[in-house]
C-alpha cells in the first residue's frame, strides 16, 4: 500500500496503509467506504503537492483545507461529495492525533457549502383527477387504476406499494400496514375511492393468482410485478390521458403529501402518513404550501395584482 506523504514531501513518515487497516477492522467500514477514503486522501494529497510546496502535516490549516473543498466547489462537485471528502480528512487527523503524529485536526469544524435543493414537483389536483379518471374493467386497467389511486390515497413509495401483500390491507377499517425505510411499519387509513378500486381489482387478481402469492399487485403471468413495470404502466397513463408533466411515483407522493398540507395544515399527520422519522424531511412541503398561498395571494388580492396600463 502506497503511503500519503512520501517522504520528499514532509519529515511525518504516515502510512496510509495502517489508517485504512484502522478503518477495515477496528471501525468495520466496508471496502468501497475504504476505497472511497483512499482515493479521497490520494486526492487531498496530490493538490498539496502541486499548489503547497513542501508544506508540512502540521503546517496544514483550516485554511489551507478550505482552500481545497472551495476550488472543488468550483468545479462543481455536489455538497454531498465535498461532504464525505471532509469526512475522510476529519478521520484522519483524528487517527493520527490519537497516536501522537499530530497535534490538531484542521477539517474539524469545516462543513461543506450546502446544496440548493429544488423543491419537490407536484400534479395540481385537476391533474391528478384526469389521470386517475381511467375507464375500463379488464385485468390491467383495474390493476393499474388501483396501483395510481392507492399512490395518491397513501402517499406510498414505490418500494411500499410494491411490497404491500394481500393480508396487509384492512378492509373493514380501510387501514394498511406498510413497511417502509429501515423496515419500520406503519399503519395508515387508505381513501374511498382507493378501496373500491382495489377491490374492484381483487376480483381479477384471483384469476391469474396461480401461484396463491400474498402480493397484492401481480402480472397477467401470476408473478409479483417490478418496480420497473410500475413505473412504465404509471408512465403509459401519463401519455393516455393527456397529462402534459411526465408522472413517477414519488411524484405522486410529492402531490399526496402537498394536497394534505395544503388541506389540513397538520404537519405532523403528513409526517406520519409519508413515514419520515425526522419532521425536517415533511417541512419541504410547508415550502410548498407557502408558494401555493403566495400564487393565491398574486392572483386574488387587489394590492398584489398588477395594474392593466
Amino acid at each position: 500500500m502506497q503511503r500519503l506523504f512520501p517522504n520528499t514531501l514532509n519529515t511525518n513518515k504516515i502510512d496510509l496503509a495502517a489508517f485504512l487497516d484502522y478503518l477495515r477492522y477496528e471501525r468495520r467500514y466496508s471496502p468501497l467506504t475504504c476505497e472511497n477514503y483512499q482515493r479521497d486522501l490520494d486526492q487531498f494529497q496530490l493538490w498539496l503537492t502541486e499548489h503547497k510546496d513542501s508544506l508540512d502535516l502540521n503546517q496544514v490549516t483550516e485554511f489551507v483545507v478550505r482552500q481545497w473543498i472551495t476550488k472543488l466547489h468550483r468545479q462543481g462537485l455536489k455538497s454531498r461529495s465535498l461532504q464525505r471528502k471532509l469526512s475522510s480528512l476529519r478521520s484522519f487527523y483524528r487517527y493520527q492525533i490519537k497516536h501522537k503524529r499530530l497535534s490538531s485536526n484542521p477539517a474539524i469544524d469545516i462543513r461543506a457549502p450546502k446544496e440548493h435543493k429544488p423543491l419537490p414537483q407536484t400534479l395540481d389536483i385537476e391533474m391528478v383527477s384526469q389521470l386517475l379518471d381511467i375507464k375500463g374493467d379488464d385485468f390491467i386497467t383495474a390493476r393499474d387504476r388501483a396501483i395510481l389511486e392507492l399512490f395518491y390515497s397513501s402517499g406510498l413509495r414505490l418500494a411500499e406499494l410494491a411490497g404491500i401483500a394481500v393480508s396487509d390491507i384492512n378492509a373493514d377499517e380501510a387501514l394498511l400496514r406498510v413497511t417502509g425505510k429501515g423496515n419500520k411499519t406503519r399503519v395508515i387509513p387508505v381513501g374511498s375511492k382507493a378501496m373500491v378500486a382495489i377491490q374492484e381489482y381483487l376480483q381479477h387478481r384471483s384469476l391469474v393468482n396461480r401461484l396463491s402469492l400474498d402480493t397484492l399487485f401481480l402480472s397477467k403471468q401470476g408473478k409479483a410485478i417490478s418496480h420497473r413495470n410500475i413505473q412504465l404502466r404509471i408512465s403509459h397513463w401519463q401519455m393516455k390521458q393527456g397529462i402534459p408533466q411526465s408522472v413517477h411515483p414519488h411524484k405522486l407522493r410529492h402531490s399526496f403529501a402537498s394536497h394534505l398540507l395544503q388541506s389540513s395544515g397538520d404537519l405532523r399527520a403528513v409526517q406520519e402518513f409519508l413515514g419520515h422519522s425526522d419532521i425536517s424531511s415533511t417541512q419541504v412541503y410547508t415550502h410548498l404550501d407557502y408558494q401555493h398561498l403566495a400564487s393565491v395571494y398574486d392572483k386574488a388580492h387587489p394590492r398584489a395584482r398588477k395594474k392593466k396600463k
